[in-house]
């Protein structure tokens, strides 16, 4: 759904540029709670994840196709201030580097990939882990719905920002029931990868998925026939063993290469046709604005390394850059957000408020 420039004027390309940067700035600081021992090592992990997978298009309809967004999985992993973070972090590697989304158009895109998806699937799922029972399962169920429904709410969004400050004379009423249409589609591949990858690490290191925390039943004894709760306040989550935070050292290195393997590799099979917005673009001529990328001519443009003439290398050596560059930027990001974190804290273990 990277939405190329010319598609929304300039006023409102602006407005959501001051958005993104208020949300973004928002973000930095809510991260600061967020990212602890557990979720700043995965952080730029969690982005560079999301820009392999956002690399494997898979079909939807006829001559459709969809990726994940990655709004929903960031904010159930690491969080959802991280989680706007991470997504960020993606639009912005691809947009300077792969001329994937028009910079112009950057606040836009973050408006509506990040913010919107991350912030839509976040209150759903936490409404849903109210209300299902305390189970893992049921954070694997909650991310499904949450992912699913975060998609066709970003297309909604987009359709909004078309209605104020699109560039060409259309019917809105026909491309927000072409765009919610086709979203809903894609909208079950994003909770299907969604669900599947956050029940991944739940079964493995449930600590580390950040939605999950707190979902721990409180000990039941059986008291005349009665089940009670076991005496004694609930209090703050124990710090993880030595041997669990080494741990985070093999989650780390199994997601990079399953990103480098993605991107790298299984990307090459991925659907060659339009992604939703494209497609509903052409059909409703909304792209007769669109105007060519910036960075068209940047070696790593359109997801291929120039000069390499074999697609199969070039779009893998792509995938496999552009995986280390985002993982790379992300935990630069994220390792600076955690040590602010720390010089915030005093001796006495209170925080100053800045």
């Amino acid at each position: 759904m990277h939405v190329p420039d010319g598609f929304i004027n300039a006023p409102t390309s602006a407005v959501t540029g001051v958005v993104a940067a208020g949300a973004i700035a928002v973000s930095l600081r809510g991260a600061r709670r967020e990212l602890d021992e557990r979720t700043a090592p995965l952080a730029g992990l969690v982005a560079a994840f999301i820009f392999a997978v956002q690399m494997l298009n898979f079909p939807v309809a006829a001559g459709t196709s969809g990726h994940l967004l990655g709004g929903a999985l960031a904010a159930i992993l690491v969080g959802p201030y991280t989680g706007v973070l991470c997504v960020s972090v993606v639009l912005l590697m691809q947009g300077i580097l792969f001329a994937d989304g028009g910079l112009t158009a950057l606040g836009v895109n973050i408006t509506d990939m990040a913010i919107v998806t991350t912030v839509v699937a976040y209150a759903l799922f936490r409404g849903l882990v109210k209300v299902l029972p305390r189970t893992r399962r049921s954070v694997t169920v909650a991310s499904f719905v949450a992912a699913l429904v975060s998609v066709p709410a970003a297309a909604l969004a987009f359709t909004f920002l078309y209605w104020i400050g699109g560039t060409t004379d259309v019917s809105i009423g026909k491309v927000a029931t072409a765009m919610i249409g086709v979203h809903l589609l894609i909208g079950i591949g994003e909770a299907v990868i969604t669900a599947l990858t956050v029940g991944a690490v739940i079964a493995v290191r449930p600590d580390l998925v950040y939605g999950a925390r707190g979902l721990q039943q409180r000990l039941k004894l059986r008291v005349n026939g009665e089940l009670v709760d076991a005496p004694g306040a609930p209090g703050p989550e124990p710090a993880p063993a030595p041997v669990a935070a080494r741990s985070h050292r093999k989650v780390w290195i199994t997601g990079l290469v399953a990103s480098l393997v993605l991107a790298g590799f299984v990307s090459f099979y991925a659907s060659a046709s339009p992604d939703g917005l494209e497609k509903v673009a052409a059909d409703k001529g909304i792209d007769e604005k669109a105007e060519e990328h910036a960075n068209a001519d940047s070696p790593l443009a359109d997801y291929g390394v120039e000069s390499i003439t074999d697609a199969r290398v070039s779009g893998g050596l792509a995938g496999v850059i552009g995986v280390g560059v985002t993982v790379v930027a992300g935990s630069a990001v994220f390792w600076s957000v955690r040590r602010r974190r720390s010089d915030d804290t005093s001796p006495a273990g209170t925080e100053t408020n800045v």
